[in-house]
């Protein structure tokens, strides 16, 4: 596999912010907390091998699931966080990908 890097584009901070609906309301089940947490640790670790960003936490609140990751460039940060993304089964589920002041979101 290829591993994307991030070009050096200066001190601006992309983001990459995953939105997941759980099945259980609130804060989830347990269970659905879990896949989460070791969903990012997984991608945490491939960010720093990539050396991409951060996987910097979550939340967890009103059905939702969201993921926070952030570095120098939101495509590649993506690029190596996307297949474990994909990997969770809570549907619907989308990525905001930020670059500055602009938004692109992608539906998994």
């Amino acid at each position: 596999m290829e591993i994307p890097m991030a070009p050096d584009i200066g001190d601006e901070e992309h983001a990459v912010i995953a939105h997941f609906m759980l099945a259980a309301g609130g804060f989830g089940d347990a269970d659905q907390r879990e896949l989460v947490y070791e969903a990012e640790q997984v991608m945490a670790a491939a960010a720093e091998e990539a050396g991409v960003g951060e996987v910097d936490g979550n939340e967890f609140g009103g059905g939702k699931a969201v993921v926070y990751a952030y570095g120098p460039d939101a495509d590649a940060l993506f690029k190596v966080l996307e297949p474990t993304l994909r990997s969770l089964p809570f549907r619907p589920a989308n990525v905001v990908l930020r670059r500055g002041d602009i938004e692109t979101r992608v539906d998994l």
